[in-house]
């Protein structure tokens, strides 16, 4: 057994070499590889995984998008208004964009001049939202850093300048979205300063050993046969010019009259053989770094790949569950808090006010059959009668946690709007009645 102790938190086999200087890992490490826009850009128009990588996130959380909760009259204005800025593909953009270059932002166009003070959303009348522009990283230069930890833009750029103008924008104008968090600010890169990194910056190197992979296989195509043909004296005939020339039009010819009617010609003292590669393996070895770049895109294969679950009993639900969640995740802590101020612009610029009741939910990804959707509903109005027969909750307090429930899920999404119209109370018997005999 050999003699194991602990340095510093670190496991050290002496007599195995383990930890020691003699181990050969223990020369591994990480240096910082940047990659330029001109690689980014290069990865993302000449290769598939890293286009789909920067892509699919994006489309999946913009693809359902979104359900106002209001009044039926006031979400055709707001989804109307939606429509006139093009505001979900703008998002989708503005998202691609971020991971691809780490950062981009939309600008919120509202006809002000002066765009270098912070935008008021009160001031938002009908129509006052003109458009919505859409700016890469490149095009948007941070200043200085705030350091006051009093402020809530601590450790965030007071303004943006645009590029090659002395035009400056508050960033409360700019709907910023950010690619994968720097972990120190203070010690990014000049070329995304106050942004975030590539999506691609850490998987970068998984995604090239596969598509390596991938192009060593398909060179090994061109070798699946290769015929041998071993001629008497061959190596010491060669030193002859004249003989180079007969051997070369030789095979040309024997090759020309096998590929026309497959019968080859060769001398009674030449001999002929095919040898063939093996491809047994290289299916699972291609597969097996096509899972490392899934694992490390965090995209499950079955989306990524548009394979079929493999394995006894596998349908690929549970991954995608999991990857749904994470899209999700990224709808309500990153996209909804930096869509605040241009939704609060955006029902202004429909409605003319701010009604506070007014508010959304992102439509799941994962879509139930008709019949698990029949289930679920008739299961949450069997779980509300027997709550509400029970009379341990007063009517008020259950009716309001019941309509919430039911606009959750999905089965009676205006529920809330419909209750704020027409009021929660049912009629008494009595007045019932005199409405039925009412001629």
């Amino acid at each position: 057994m050999g003699v194991v102790r602990y340095l510093s938190d670190k496991l050290v086999n002496l007599v195995a070499n383990l930890g020691t200087e003699r181990d050969k890992a223990s020369g591994s490490t990480y240096a910082p590889v940047i990659l330029t826009d001109e690689q980014l850009i290069n990865a993302y128009r000449g290769a598939w995984l890293p286009r789909k990588i920067v892509d699919i996130p994006a489309l999946d959380a913009t693809r359902r998008w979104r359900a106002w909760q209001a009044d039926k009259a006031q979400i055709e204005k707001i989804e109307a208004e939606e429509v006139r800025l093009d505001l979900r593909a703008k998002v989708k953009q503005a998202m691609t964009r971020a991971r691809l270059f780490g950062g981009a932002a939309i600008f919120i166009g509202t006809g002000e001049t002066n765009t270098a003070v912070p935008l008021n959303p009160e001031r938002i009348q009908s129509g006052g939202l003109k458009y919505l522009a859409v700016m890469n990283r490149r095009q948007l230069s941070p200043t200085e850093i705030e350091q006051d930890p009093q402020s809530e833009r601590f450790g965030k750029p007071k303004a943006y300048r645009l590029a090659d103008s002395q035009l400056e924008i508050h960033p409360s104008r700019l709907v910023i979205f950010s690619g994968a968090e720097h972990p120190d600010p203070d010690l990014a890169p000049d070329n995304i300063f106050g942004w975030g990194d590539s999506v691609l910056q850490a998987i970068f190197e998984a995604i090239k050993q596969s598509d390596g992979t991938m192009a060593n296989v398909a060179s090994l195509v061109f070798e699946a046969k290769v015929d041998v043909i071993r001629i008497p004296d061959f190596m010491q005939s060669l030193q002859d010019d004249g003989y180079r020339k007969q051997v070369l039009e030789r095979i040309t010819l024997a090759a020309t009259a096998k590929g026309i009617n497959g019968t080859l010609l060769l001398d009674k003292e030449e001999d002929y053989e095919t040898k063939s590669a093996s491809f047994g393996t290289l299916p699972d070895i291609i597969d097996r770094f096509l899972q490392a770049v899934s694992g490390a895109a965090d995209i499950p294969a079955t989306r990524l790949l548009g394979q079929s679950p493999s394995g006894l009993n596998s349908t690929g639900e549970a991954d995608l569950r999991n990857y749904y969640d994470r899209i999700q995740a990224l709808q309500e802590l990153d996209i909804t808090p930096a869509l605040k101020l241009l939704d609060d612009c955006l029902i202004r610029s429909a409605l003319g006010s701010r009604p506070a009741q007014i508010h959304y939910v992102w439509n799941p990804l994962w879509q139930p059959t008709a019949k698990e959707r029949s289930e679920i509903s008739k299961q949450t109005a069997e779980t509300v009668k027997i709550l509400g027969e029970t009379k341990l909750w007063p009517e008020d307090a259950l009716s309001k946690a019941a309509t919430t429930l039911l606009v959750e899920q999905s089965v009676l999404p205006g529920l809330e709007a419909a209750i704020a119209e027409f009021g929660s109370e049912l009629p008494d018997e009595e007045e019932a009645d005199d409405v039925t005999a009412t001629p």
